[in-house]
């Protein structure tokens, strides 16, 4: 019999939702016993240009209300970390000035947080190592107690500004490599306002919210950080031209997923009656055929729904969406559960599940969609 093979996961990998678990569980323990800062390692995060590594961290401190300082260290010299000479004339000795961007509150709390670890050069390496591994700099500075050392880099994999980090300083960190997956920023969308166009379209093609292969790197690529883009832009010029519109998609994620991109939101645009959908019992409710406007259709539902104005407007909304979801195909009807069980916040998330457990309605949409929602949650 032949014997199985173990397979070593040699990159590390980890989901924003894990991620974001490791930073928060070190952070509270920093938190609640400052002491414990000097035996915890710092975390290192790998990952690809563009998919949120930085806007990660930056969230998780926002959320447990802590400072956020980052140092961009690809764009820095060594004396801008450990400091510059300034000679003391009355006492014949030169003195260190230690930069102004470290935190000094002993009493303060926060993620020091280095970026583009990966793009440094060895001087610059060799002056951050004491800071990483003693959290200080000489007898000139210490990092206060309740501070976490963060960073992060891009691959050398993804011709990206990046280099292959020296082993003296890989060995001080602890390290993930963050890998864009649909699911997880499709709950960070919800989160951040992300126009549902973008939404559905990631749903319907999550190949394309992280694509280097084939594409003109020098110009714009499908990236996370390029679709959060594409959002505000479909915002700010909602009354323009087709023309105008589609040199600003193909500018931020390019000609291939434009083409597609444009295509749904088309589409999606087609669905401004979703809400009379929702809020008006007598309106005929009509399933589309075509996938792609199955899932335009699902992302403005949930987009609508948790922003109703008042107790009585949020309450037709959550009728609508049952009315809605009782007639998707089964796997339509557990994705705009899922989605709507999370709300449009972290803090909302709670509520807006047990608002929809316990309507009315759930029982029999349990009974019609229960496997189907089991079935998606399991994989």
């Amino acid at each position: 019999m032949e014997k199985k093979k173990t397979i070593v996961d040699i990159h590390n990998t980890i989901s924003i939702g894990d991620l974001e678990s490791v930073i928060k569980t070190q952070m509270q323990s920093i938190l609640d016993n400052p002491e414990t800062s000097s035996k915890l390692p710092p975390i290192c995060i790998h990952g690809s240009p563009g998919i949120g590594k930085s806007k990660i961290v930056e969230t998780v401190a926002k959320e447990m209300g802590v400072q956020f300082i980052p140092v961009m260290l690809a764009q820095i010299e060594p004396c801008d970390i450990k400091g510059l000479p300034v000679p003391n004339k009355e006492e014949h000795v030169m003195e260190w000035y230690v930069n102004g961007t470290w935190p000094r509150d002993p009493d303060s709390a926060g993620i020091l947080f280095l970026d583009e670890i990966t793009a440094i050069d060895k001087s610059i390496a060799v002056a951050v190592y004491e800071l990483i591994l003693e959290r200080k700099l000489g007898n000139l500075y210490k990092l206060p107690k309740k501070w976490l050392i963060v960073s992060a880099g891009n691959l050398v994999t993804d011709r990206a500004v990046a280099t292959v980090m020296p082993s003296a300083l890989a060995n001080r960190f602890m390290h993930f490599q963050l890998e864009a997956n649909a699911e997880d920023w499709v709950k960070w969308a919800q989160f951040n306002d992300i126009n549902p166009s973008v939404i559905g379209f990631i749903q319907y093609k999550p190949e394309y919210l992280f694509h280097m292969d084939g594409e003109v790197l020098s110009r714009g690529f499908p990236t996370p950080r390029s679709w959060e883009r594409v959002s505000r832009m479909l915002d700010l010029y909602k009354d323009c031209s087709d023309s105008i519109l589609r040199t600003i998609v193909y500018g931020n994620v390019g000609n291939r997923a434009g083409v597609e991109f444009l295509a749904f939101h088309k589409v999606s645009k087609e669905f401004d009656n979703v809400l009379e959908y929702m809020i008006n019992p007598d309106k005929e409710i009509v399933i589309p055929d075509r996938s792609d406007m199955r899932y335009a259709l699902v992302s403005t539902m949930n987009y609508l729904l948790w922003r109703g104005t008042d107790e009585e407007d949020e309450n037709r909304r959550l009728n609508g969406f049952y009315r809605i979801s009782m007639n998707l195909p089964a796997d339509f009807a557990a994705m705009a559960m899922i989605s709507a069980m999370a709300g449009n916040s972290k803090e909302m998330s709670p509520k807006c599940a047990a608002k929809l457990y316990h309507h009315p309605s759930f029982r029999d949409w349990s009974d019609k969609f229960g496997k189907a929602l089991r079935r998606r949650i399991v994989i």
